[in-house]
C-alpha cells in the first residue's frame, strides 16, 4: 500500500472519529486534544531546592522520604513556614504525634494558619523494662497504638481534602515504622491523588521509606546529614559540643515536570538557632 492510500485512510478515520464523537459531549478525541498545562507549584522555602525542582506542585503528591535525622522534618517546617507567610491555611495530619510547635513556631510557623491533627501516640523505641513480659506486652500496644494512629490518619485526610479550602495538606508519617506504614494501599495514594487534581492543594507526605511511588508528582529523598559542631566559648567539665549547623541533601527520585530537571540532586545548610 502507497503512502497517498495510507493518508486516504488516516483522513478517513478522523472524519470517522469527530462523526462518532460528535454525538458525545465533553469527549473530545485525542487527536484534538491540547498540551496539558504546567501545573502550578508554590515555593519550599528553601532557595536551592526549588531551583532544582520549580517547587511544591498544586493539585498533585509530593513525597519526602528519609531515614530519621536527615532533615525531613526541618525541610517540613521551611515549607510550613512559607506557606503560612503566604496566608494559606495548612493541615498537618501527625500519624505518630511527633509535631512540636514550639520547634515550628521557632522556625517562623504561623501556627494560627495550622490544623494539628494528632492521629496518635509518640511511642519512643527506646523504654527501660523491668521484665520480658513488660516488654512484649508495651511491644504490642506500641504497635496496636501505631496500627490505629496511621488508620486515624488516612481516615482525615479523606475528610480534609474532600473537604477542600486547604492551601497546604501533609500527612506526617515520618515517626511510623515502615513495616506499618508499607501497609498503606496504593489505591488509597491514588485516590488522595484524585482529589487534589484540579485543585489549589498541594498535597505532602513524609516517610521513612517510599511507599506512594508512581502515585507522587514529586518524590524526594532526604539523604543522611552531615552535622558540624564546636567547642563551646567557656570549657566545659566534658567533651561535650556544640551542634552549630547542619548540611542536608536532596536527591530528586521522580519528577512529573514538563521541563528536564538541571540536576537530581541538591544540598543545602541549616544553622542552628543558638549558633547565631
Amino acid at each position: 500500500m502507497n503512502s497517498a492510500a495510507l493518508r486516504i485512510i488516516s483522513q478517513e478515520d478522523r472524519e470517522l472519529c469527530r462523526w462518532a464523537l460528535a454525538g458525545m459531549p465533553g469527549v473530545v478525541a485525542a487527536s484534538e486534544m491540547q498540551p496539558r498545562p504546567a501545573a502550578a507549584t508554590v515555593s519550599t522555602g528553601i532557595a536551592a531546592l526549588d531551583a532544582l525542582t520549580g517547587g511544591l506542585p498544586r493539585g498533585a503528591l509530593t513525597e519526602i522520604f528519609g531515614p530519621a535525622s536527615s532533615g525531613r522534618t526541618s525541610l517540613l517546617l521551611a515549607i510550613l513556614a512559607q506557606a503560612t507567610a503566604r496566608g494559606e491555611v495548612c493541615a498537618l495530619i501527625d500519624a505518630g504525634d511527633s509535631f512540636d510547635p514550639e520547634s515550628a513556631q521557632a522556625a517562623g510557623v504561623g501556627l494560627k494558619r495550622v490544623l494539628w491533627v494528632r492521629c496518635g501516640k509518640n511511642v519512643s523505641r527506646f523504654t527501660f523494662h523491668v521484665s520480658r513480659e513488660e516488654e512484649l506486652r508495651e511491644t504490642r500496644n506500641a504497635k496496636r497504638e501505631t496500627d490505629q494512629g496511621v488508620e486515624n490518619a488516612l481516615k482525615v485526610a479523606d475528610f480534609l481534602l474532600q473537604a477542600g479550602g486547604f492551601g497546604l495538606v501533609v500527612i506526617d508519617l515520618g515517626g511510623v515504622p515502615p513495616n506499618i506504614a508499607r501497609r498503606v494501599p496504593l489505591t488509597s495514594w491514588f485516590r488522595f491523588r484524585r482529589a487534589v487534581e484540579r485543585t489549589p492543594t498541594a498535597l505532602l507526605v513524609l516517610e521513612e521509606e517510599a511507599f506512594a511511588k508512581s502515585a507522587a508528582g514529586l518524590v524526594l529523598k532526604m539523604r543522611s546529614a552531615v552535622a558540624t559542631r564546636r567547642s563551646p566559648a567557656k570549657p566545659l567539665p566534658c567533651h561535650a559540643r556544640l551542634l552549630t549547623s547542619t548540611e542536608i541533601s536532596v536527591e530528586v527520585v521522580r519528577a512529573v515536570a514538563e521541563k528536564k530537571l538541571p540536576a537530581r540532586a541538591v544540598s543545602f545548610t541549616t544553622r542552628a538557632q543558638w549558633a547565631g
